[in-house]
């Protein structure tokens, strides 16, 4: 592949530069891991936090093709507003309609992908969800990603639990469509008494995460331990590492994955769409973690 890079330390050396994309971008962990990565694979390079508030998006994304970086990470506010940009997305984008991977090819043009289902799906790819019934907690923008991860596995039927059915009704229409072979049921919050009949149940909202939600659980112990003994709790939030649902889940007994394992699949998929090698994902989940203690 011709190096469209900047000069790294040794002249025609690969220079792999990466970045960021979002506002804000203080809890983000990606610098970290993708560090890490270009560290242990002998790789020079540089992965950079670039806050990018929305008015900003089409001056960023021209200074990114500018200095010839490789490619970078989307975040909120731009998952959505980034396609007007790009030439092509992978399946797994045009399904979520959301991209969160952009690789910069030579002649400049961007390709979306998402990688988020791919690390929503990969810590439970062995898990049989085929004909069973999933839960997914919220109806916002990481709701996307899960349930086309959710389909790909198997599920026939997803029960959305919502603070705002007028407000979500919209979304889950789309999916309705989107997945005619998936019942799709859109519930308010206040009515999830039992998980007795589910086989996982995501949390996709904010609530656990550091900060003013961080002592909230979006769901009881009580509707916790209603989940079937083979049940799985998966919260995608990964900061802090055991939110107050995934003590819930301890508390109940109930088997678990939180957030982390989902950002650093992601992120080692992203990382292999640039450069075409596979990173160490042991390395990349220590980097995190002790960025995550550290703070």
């Amino acid at each position: 592949m011709t190096d469209v890079s900047a000069k790294g330390p040794l002249q025609g050396e690969t220079y792999y530069k990466f970045g960021i994309i979002g506002y804000p971008l203080g809890h983000s962990l990606s610098s970290v891991m993708h560090t890490a990565a270009l560290k242990d694979l002998g790789l020079n390079g540089e992965y950079n936090a670039l806050e990018t508030e929305p008015e900003d998006l089409v001056d960023r994304i021209k200074m990114l093709k500018r200095d010839n970086y490789f490619g970078f990470n989307v975040t909120i506010p731009h998952k959505v507003p980034i396609s007007l940009f790009l030439s092509k997305v992978d399946e797994y984008a045009n399904l979520a309609g959301s991209v969160n991977t952009v690789k910069i090819l030579e002649d400049k043009s961007l390709e979306g992908f998402n990688t988020d289902i791919y690390g929503f799906i990969k810590p439970i790819e062995n898990l049989d969800l085929k004909g069973k019934k999933a839960a997914i907690l919220g109806t916002g923008g990481a709701a996307r990603g899960v349930v086309v991860g959710l389909k790909s596995l198997g599920v026939s039927e997803i029960d959305f639990y919502t603070r705002n059915i007028i407000d979500s009704h919209g979304v889950i229409e789309g999916f309705r469509q989107k997945f005619p072979e998936i019942k799709i049921n859109l519930i308010q919050n206040e009515f999830l008494k039992t998980l007795e009949d589910c086989a996982i149940v995501v949390n996709t909202t904010p609530l656990g995460m550091k900060g003013k939600y961080a002592d909230v659980s979006p769901l009881a112990e009580n509707i916790v331990k209603t989940l079937p003994d083979s049940g799985l709790v998966y919260d995608i939030v990964y900061n802090p590492i055991k939110t107050e649902l995934i003590k819930n889940a301890i508390s109940a007994g109930k088997e678990y994955i939180g957030g982390l394992d989902m950002l650093v699949y992601q992120g080692a998929r992203a990382f292999e769409i640039w450069t075409g090698k596979a990173p160490d994902i042991d390395k990349m989940k220590i980097a995190a973690l002790e960025k995550l203690l550290d703070s």
